[in-house]
C-alpha cells in the first residue's frame, strides 16, 4: 500500500514539475490539448512538443511540387507518420503522431488521396489529412482544342488516374452517352463527343475515372451552353449540333472574341448561298497530327488533296460535327451572328489577329495585297 502512494506521490510530483517547466517557459499559451487526454498524457504530449518546435515549424525540403500520398482505410497516425517520412514529406514520424495525438487529429485522420509537398509543415500536413475532399487535381482545356490535345493534357498530368487513351475512349465514336445528353444536342449516332467537351479549369478529385471525368465535361457543357441555346439555335435554323459544329470552326478562326459574330456571319452567308465555307481549320482538322502540331501549317495543296468530308474547300455546307471544343461565346456567334453582307475575310496585314472582311472576291484579293 505504501509503495502504491509513493508511486502516486511522485507521479504527481513529476507531473507538478513538468507543469511548473512548462510555465516558466512560457508555452502554457499553446493550443489547449484535446480535452480527450487525460491531464499526464497532456502534460506529457505538450513538454514532449515543446522540446520538438524546430521539427514542427521546419518543412521536410524545398521541393514545392505536390506529391501524391494516399491514406488507407485504417491507417493510424503512427502509420501514416512512418509512410509520410518514407515519401520524403516529412522528418520525425514520432513528430507527427504526437502532434496529431495531442490536437485530437488522430481521430478525425480520413482514408483518400492527398496531394502533399516537401515545404508543408508537419501541423500543416496533419490538418490537410482531416479532409481528403478539398484534395483535387487540376485539369486545364483551353478553348478551341480537339479531343487529343485533351488526352495529351491528361498524359502530361502525373497526378490523373486514367490516361489519354481512356478519355479518348469513353468520348469517341459509338461511346455510350447518357441518352437525356443526346437528345438535348442531337447528337447523331456513332458520333464522338468532339465539340461538347467544355473548355474550361477543372479540379478533378485524384480517384476519378475517365468516365467521371467525361460526365463533368458534359455537365459543364448543360450548364453553360444547355436548354436555352438549343432553343434559339432552333429559332435561326440550325440544330445545337450544327451550332456547335459551325462555332467550333469560328473558334478557330478567330484570335479575338469581339470578332466572333463577324466571323459567323460570313460563314452563315455561305451557307445560305450555298457556297462552300472554305474554312482552313477544317482542312488542318481532317489532316490531324502531322509537323508536331494537331493544327499544322497547310497549303494550297491540302485544300485540293485532303479528301475528307471535314475538308469544307471541298464539300458544301457543314462538316459531319464539330472540328474543335468551343466556349459558350463562339456558340452565341453562330446562332447570332453579326448582320453584314461579307462573304470572305483573311487576317489583317498588322498582325494583330484581327481580320479585313469582303463583300467580292476582287475585294478580298484586295485586301490581301499587304504593303503592295
Amino acid at each position: 500500500m505504501a509503495g502504491k502512494r509513493t508511486r502516486l506521490i511522485l507521479i504527481g510530483s513529476l507531473g507538478l514539475i513538468a507543469l511548473m517547466a512548462i510555465a516558466s517557459a512560457g508555452l502554457l499559451a499553446l493550443i489547449p490539448a484535446h480535452p480527450g487526454l487525460s491531464l499526464l498524457e497532456s502534460l506529457y504530449l505538450r513538454l514532449w512538443l515543446s522540446s520538438r518546435e524546430s521539427t514542427l515549424a521546419t518543412p521536410a525540403g524545398t521541393d514545392a511540387t505536390p506529391r501524391l500520398f494516399v491514406v488507407e482505410p485504417g491507417d493510424s497516425a503512427a502509420l501514416i507518420g512512418r509512410k509520410l517520412a518514407e515519401a520524403g514529406l516529412i522528418t520525425d514520424p514520432e513528430a507527427f503522431r504526437n502532434y496529431a495525438r495531442y490536437h485530437g487529429l488522430d481521430a478525425r485522420l480520413e482514408a483518400g488521396t492527398y496531394f502533399l509537398r516537401q515545404t508543408d509543415t508537419i501541423p500543416t500536413i496533419a490538418l490537410t489529412l482531416t479532409d481528403s475532399s478539398k484534395a483535387s487535381v487540376t485539369v486545364r482545356i483551353l478553348e478551341g482544342w480537339r479531343r487529343e490535345e485533351i488526352a495529351d493534357a491528361i498524359d502530361a498530368n502525373p497526378y490523373l488516374r486514367f490516361s489519354g487513351a481512356d478519355f479518348l475512349n469513353v468520348t469517341g465514336p459509338g461511346a455510350e452517352v447518357p441518352a437525356e445528353f443526346i437528345a438535348l444536342v442531337g447528337l447523331p449516332a456513332g458520333a464522338s463527343l468532339e465539340g461538347f467537351l467544355y473548355p474550361e479549369t477543372y479540379f478533378v478529385p485524384p480517384e476519378a475515372t475517365a468516365n467521371d471525368f467525361r460526365a463533368t465535361l458534359l455537365e459543364t457543357f448543360v450548364t453553360r451552353a444547355g436548354a436555352d441555346l438549343s432553343t434559339a439555335a432552333e429559332a435561326s435554323g440550325l440544330s445545337l449540333y450544327q451550332a456547335v459544329t459551325l462555332a467550333s470552326i469560328i473558334q478557330r478562326e478567330a484570335v479575338h472574341a469581339d470578332e466572333q459574330p463577324l466571323i459567323a456571319s460570313v460563314y452563315r452567308n455561305r451557307l445560305a448561298a450555298g457556297m462552300t465555307l472554305d474554312a482552313d481549320p477544317t482542312v488542318q482538322y481532317a489532316i490531324g497530327y502531322r509537323d508536331g502540331a494537331w493544327w499544322p501549317s497547310i497549303t494550297q495543296e491540302d485544300y485540293r488533296t485532303t479528301a475528307s468530308p471535314y475538308n469544307t474547300y471541298l464539300n458544301t455546307g457543314l462538316p459531319p460535327g464539330p472540328i474543335a471544343n468551343p466556349p459558350r461565346s463562339a456558340i452565341e456567334a453562330a446562332i447570332f451572328p453579326a448582320r453584314s453582307d461579307y462573304y470572305y475575310f483573311r487576317a489583317d496585314c498588322a498582325g494583330s489577329g484581327y481580320h479585313v472582311f469582303a463583300r467580292t472576291y476582287e475585294e478580298h484579293l484586295a485586301n490581301g495585297r499587304c504593303g503592295g
